[in-house]
């Protein structure tokens, strides 16, 4: 999901692609609970979207927004800019670390977009998996908030693999 410019900067995924219909999601991720959902293209942050928790019960989807809104946080706002996190420092971020052990979430895509640099504008290009299969872009990390709200984990490609 991240990759590098030319300065060698992390690259994160800031819009997504779900083309796909809610019966997708039951049957990839044995979901029983039912959730209106048509496709979208373009899911931007403070966006809404099923995303897949599991807590007491059984693996359901629920509706939450791009961008964690931790606890503590003063504005709602800041979950416009908590979109995307490293999973090498979820443990030591004060916003994730609690919320590591018990809020994991997933969410489902079918694609991402990165952005070329094209003269002074930026197209984007549709990153997916060959034959477009509906997979999960890592783990997001869910809150409770007046609206929940998550936060999409993926792993730096600079970083090494852990063992």
């Amino acid at each position: 999901m991240a990759g590098s410019d030319r300065r060698g900067e992390p690259i994160v995924c800031g819009r997504f692609k779900a083309g796909f219909e809610f019966r997708d999601i039951r049957i990839r991720w044995n979901v029983l609970n039912d959730l209106y959902y048509t496709a979208h293209y373009n899911i931007a942050p403070t966006q809404e979207h099923p995303i897949i928790v599991q807590r007491a019960g059984p693996v359901e989807a629920r509706p939450m927004r791009w961008g964690l809104v931790p606890y503590w946080a003063k504005d709602q706002a800041i979950g416009n800019k908590m979109i995307n996190a490293r999973s090498e420092t979820l443990a030591e971020r004060p916003a994730f670390k609690d919320l590591l052990s018990s809020r994991r979430c997933l969410v489902p895509a079918d694609g991402f977009y990165e952005w070329r640099k094209e003269g002074k504008t930026k197209q984007p290009m549709l990153i997916h998996v060959k034959g477009r299969e509906l997979v999960s872009l890592g783990f997001g990390i869910g809150e409770k908030s007046p609206t929940a709200r998550y936060s999409k984990a993926s792993r730096s490609p600079l970083a090494r693999p852990t063992t």
